[in-house]
């Protein structure tokens, strides 16, 4: 869960204010992955105080809430009001484009301003109803304020260039583009139809994008604005459990990542007490756990290994909850089947090749391997979100074995007294290893839910 990017907010308020005549406050949105903006497909509004969400959809970046009524009729909301789209691309290089859309025929000024509020550019038309199309032509500034006034309101959006040239002045240009009579949608005004809102109401925002790698991805920020805010999503593989982007368990977030039919936890589980790995886990009051090389920071970053009776809380039902927060479980033989054939390109769920032991499946392991982490040339693609770490193992003599090289998960469906099945995934295979192993060996954990 990311929180709302630091970014002066000061000037714009007073800019937006001098031109709004309703109690009015937009919400802005951009995306970056490893340091690059990426544009974003929609973004899902919850409001988590009240109830209700909403969507955007690309290229609208931009939210506007008119909390002062709560009412979003028709009339008042796109075709009788001037309407000014959110640019695109946003954030931009070299040149965007804004669409205007006029109820009637009338004059307007169009003031382009850096975030301190001066004028750069001024553009004064006469123009018909229907929707007009400008491109704007960047300079040096990174942030813009574009705003469009016309007899009666006016409108500012914000715009963000991401490619500035530092090494000489480059001037800042408006470009009358096209023309249509016909009105187009602007969803990010029809979004709000039926959206309830106050002030200071909990919002948790969705993004999804695509990764600079072209894998599916997304990001999810919890704020309570009181005031215009800018938002930037840091967008990871992976689409969240829908309603479920996250989960809050013993102190801890996990992350969700919905793949197939399945909502699995994102993240190895890390709950209990550190015990040393020379000592067996035992049923007593305490959850205890094992951290790689007995250090607690890698069970911040790779997650805790757990001996199977532990993880199970010492029973032998398969599903149960285990060690798991209250509505997930432990996954069966049977359910890991089911990722494997859901992320795997060539073998689906439930072909026979997934019953069979030791390494099966043709990319089922590159594909549930993280992007980094693994031995050089072994991570994986994370194309569906799934995120396994080489976290390693301790094995049943109570040493430690196989950082960056292995990743292994205990399953809830024992063999027999003293042994369970078990997943392994490589540094150099593609592929799956199922196979049954001790029991007191300490695997790491992931939760599926109920």
């Amino acid at each position: 869960m990311k929180t709302k990017s630091f970014l002066s907010i000061l000037a714009v308020s007073f800019i937006v204010s001098a031109y709004s005549q309703k109690a009015t406050m937009e919400l802005s949105f951009t995306a970056m992955d490893n340091g690059q903006y990426v544009p974003l497909d929609s973004i899902l509004i919850e409001n988590l105080t009240q109830g209700g969400d909403t969507t955007l959809y690309e290229p609208d970046t931009v939210l506007v809430l008119d909390y002062a009524t709560n009412i979003y009729d028709r009339e008042t909301i796109g075709e009788n009001r001037l309407t000014v789209s959110q640019n695109y691309p946003n954030p931009f290089s070299n040149q965007t484009k804004i669409d205007i859309y006029l109820p009637e025929k009338e004059k307007t000024e169009i003031v382009v301003r850096d975030i301190l509020g001066r004028k750069l550019v001024q553009n004064n038309r006469l123009l018909d109803r229907g929707v007009h199309s400008f491109i704007f032509y960047p300079g040096n500034e990174q942030y813009y304020l574009f705003t469009v006034t016309g007899n009666q309101t006016g409108k500012t959006i914000k715009m963000l260039n991401m490619k500035r040239n530092t090494t000489f002045n480059q001037t800042n240009k408006i470009v009358y583009s096209a023309y249509y009579e016909t009105p187009i949608n602007f969803k990010s005004l029809a979004a709000i139809y039926n959206f309830i809102f106050n002030p200071g109401d909990q919002l948790r925002y969705t993004g999804y994008a695509k990764t600079l790698n072209e894998v599916n991805g997304s990001d999810v920020i919890v704020d309570a604005p009181e005031t215009d805010e800018f938002y930037e999503f840091n967008i990871s593989e992976g689409i969240p459990c829908p309603g479920i982007p996250f989960v809050d368990y013993e102190g801890q977030v996990y992350n969700t990542v919905h793949i197939g039919s399945q909502c699995w936890l994102k993240e190895n589980l890390n709950v209990g007490i550190m015990i040393n790995g020379s000592l067996n886990q035992q049923n007593n009051d305490s959850t205890e756990k094992y951290c790689y090389n007995n250090d607690p920071v890698n069970c911040n970053t790779l997650g805790g290994l757990y001996q199977w009776n532990e993880m199970m809380q010492y029973t032998t039902i398969q599903g149960t909850q285990g060690i798991c927060p209250t509505g997930w479980h432990i996954p069966t033989d049977e359910e890991w089947k089911q990722l494997e054939g859901e992320v795997d390109s060539q073998y689906g769920y439930p072909d026979p090749v997934w019953d069979t032991t030791e390494w099966r499946g043709f990319d089922v392991g590159l594909n549930l391997k993280s992007t980094s982490g693994w031995l050089s040339g072994g991570n994986g693609s994370n194309l569906y979100g799934f995120k396994s770490l080489a976290s390693g193992y301790r094995k049943s003599d109570g040493n430690f074995s196989s950082i960056q090289l292995f990743a292994t998960f205990w399953l809830s469906s024992d063999y027999n007294n003293t042994s369970a099945w078990e997943r392994f995934l490589s540094y150099n295979l593609d592929s799956a290893y199922r196979l049954f192993y001790d029991k007191d060996y300490g695997r790491s954990i992931r939760c599926l839910q109920d």
